[in-house]
């Protein structure tokens, strides 16, 4: 199938009426949740997910992913009215925006994070249209060792790159891996860890899981930390940026649509990482550095940009091989799962209609952002405003609903509310939840593989190092893990990780 012939039928599917319902609907919800701090895009899709269950799975993607590239989008507009980011890919926008803010200028810094933010997210479609096939194309050569090595390589760049202490780090990918192994053993049938628990004979269910780790736990600590929201109260004018704006935008758009499509690819980089990286660009590129900080519209433009074109990227391990680059993929991977779409090499083949209408809803939903962002920003200002005694019983209304309705059994309650007080303890003492929870995705996948590989092979540990993909992502795993052995590496890692927090 040629290009245009599959956008054609991307387009066909995502633009029948109920799916265009489900985009405004799912980006309209992230633009909510990136407008209101302390939830986040993860969150959001976690206690969201159950209700995508009762209808086809592009219909339950284009709602789910519109709201994790929606979340992009309004975590701006509290970077720069409120000083505090919605999400965390905006932590960057504060610096800059908020001081535009400062200056009367919130408008052209909201206008130029709006028009860039589609600039990138139609540049990073297009990215993904033409190298996801490419892509999936030579991953069909892939065998249960590739996959393996794969697999710990993404689990390996997570926790490189996720968290300053990568003890703490890998404690939570092992800890995910032994959650992954609870239930039945995939080959042989036999219980594993299940203390006799009926309950546990299928394992643990995912969404009780994500829901405790982000939905209960950030409740919890919002509550003991409420955040002070002080709405810098200015004239919202001028949202066109001048041809001036302009002019200072156009390279930090292009630039940061490019890094941040492709850190958004790295297992563990994601939009975070690319917002991070195109600002510290931006300020290297620029004639005036010593602006940056003071309210320069590139700090606005490049990470803004970068961040958008970041979750697309994010998109293409996801689609082409079945690994997901971050905790919002992963929940996107369990979707797929539930609906009986799994993702990898032979998706585009044998499900085009879903490749291709996922892809032309995206098209779509950054239209509906365009208009969503530009002329309701009196609306989000007011959603804003809205306070957590108010918020928060409603998330742990949605909580429960959902978590009941998975099995309609308490035991789900109950695992999410063990989860919701561990993730609270784990927030509380700076342990990451993105290892576990892929390392808890990832694991029974991961254990398959391997035993594939060694049935195979009879046994014999050597498939792994007879197979070049293989070789090299493990050998790229081995790196990652003994960097921060060295003294300099650690040091500067940790540094940065710092500066970032």
């Amino acid at each position: 199938m040629d290009f245009l012939s599959a956008m054609q039928l991307g387009l066909s599917t995502a633009f029948q009426p109920m799916n265009i319902l489900y985009c405004f609907i799912g980006v309209f919800i992230g633009t909510m949740i990136g407008v209101l701090p302390g939830i986040g895009p993860s969150g959001a899709i976690a206690i969201l997910m159950p209700m995508t269950f009762n209808i086809s799975s592009l219909s339950a993607i284009i709602i789910l992913a519109g709201i994790y590239y929606g979340a992009m989008y309004g975590g701006s507009t509290t970077s720069i009215l409120v000083n505090i980011p919605g999400e965390a890919a905006s932590v960057v926008t504060c610096l800059d925006g908020y001081q535009m803010a400062r200056k009367g200028r919130a408008g052209p810094a909201l206008g130029i994070s709006a028009f860039g933010s589609f600039i990138a997210g139609i540049l990073g479609i297009l990215f993904l249209a033409v190298l996801a096939p490419s892509l999936a194309n030579i991953a069909l050569d892939f065998g249960p060792p590739e996959f393996f090595s794969l697999m710990v390589l993404g689990l390996t760049l997570v926790i490189y790159l996720g968290s300053a202490s990568m003890i703490k780090a890998l404690m939570m990918a092992a800890f995910g891996v032994v959650l992954g192994c609870v239930g039945q053993d995939p080959i042989l049938a036999t219980p594993r860890l299940t203390y006799g628990l009926e309950a546990l004979f299928d394992g643990m269910d995912l969404i009780p899981v994500i829901m405790g780790l982000f939905g209960i736990s950030e409740v919890l600590i919002n509550l003991e930390k409420p955040a002070q929201r002080q709405i810098y109260e200015t004239e919202i004018k001028g949202l066109l940026p001048t041809l001036e704006d302009w002019k200072k935008s156009v390279l930090p758009i292009a630039r940061g649509s490019t890094i941040g499509f492709f850190l958004g690819i790295v297992p563990g980089g994601g939009a975070l990482l690319a917002s991070f990286t195109s600002y510290a660009i931006e300020k290297k590129f620029s004639k005036y550095p010593e602006k940056f900080g003071t309210g320069a519209i590139e700090g606005v433009a490049g990470p803004e940009t970068a961040n958008n074109a970041g979750t697309m990227g994010a998109m293409v391990p996801l689609l082409t091989l079945g690994i997901p680059s971050n905790v919002a993929m992963a929940l996107l991977l369990a979707a797929l799962m539930i609906h009986g779409t799994p993702p990898g090499p032979l998706l585009i083949q044998n499900h085009p209609d879903l490749f291709w209408g996922i892809l032309a809803s995206m098209i779509l939903g950054n239209f509906l952002l365009l208009i969503l962002n530009l002329p309701l920003i009196g609306m989000w200002v007011q959603i804003l405003k809205i306070p957590y005694r108010v918020l928060f019983p409603l998330i742990i209304i949605f909580c429960l609903i959902g978590a009941y309705s998975v099995h309609y059994t308490v035991v789900d309650i109950l695992i999410m509310l063990i989860f919701g007080i561990l993730g609270y303890f784990m927030k509380k003492y700076g342990y990451d939840g993105a290892p576990l929870v892929l390392a808890f995705i990832l694991g029974p996948m991961m254990e398959t593989a391997l035993r594939q590989s060694l049935i195979v092979s009879h046994g014999s540990f050597a498939i792994f190092l007879q197979r070049p993909y293989s070789v090299v992502a493990l050998i790229t795993a081995f790196i990652f893990l003994g960097l921060p052995l060295i003294p300099f590496i650690r040091k500067k890692r940790e540094k940065l990780i710092a500066d970032d927090a």
